[in-house]
């Protein structure tokens, strides 16, 4: 399910023409990749990796360090980007890239 997600947003991102579009685009392909980062490091019956006497199943706390790192980075970026959008529209009066590129 989630390639048939990533792979309908790459071909929104190759294929629109729209900044905007292809801003969202790139939000739904980095939360696929968080999303799989955390599945992958996902273990059943595990607990929290705190030191108790009893030896149990820990999960490992790293993934969820990285991907809670990876929103805050997407999130700087996702208002960058809309951010330079907003401000190639007031110059231009378009978001559109074919229209840019002819400019």
């Amino acid at each position: 399910m989630i390639l048939l997600i990533m792979s309908v947003a790459i071909y929104g991102l190759i294929v629109s023409d729209n900044l905007i579009k292809k801003i969202m685009c790139l939000n739904i392909i980095e939360s696929l990749v968080i999303l799989t980062f955390l599945t992958t490091g996902y273990q059943e019956r595990a607990v929290a990796p705190i030191i108790t006497d009893i030896v149990t199943n820990y999960v490992d706390p790293i993934p969820q360090a990285l991907m809670l790192t990876a929103i805050v980075i997407g999130v700087c970026f996702n208002s960058l980007a809309i951010a330079i959008t907003v401000k190639v529209y007031y110059k231009y009066h378009t978001i559109k890239v074919s229209e840019l590129h002819e400019r």
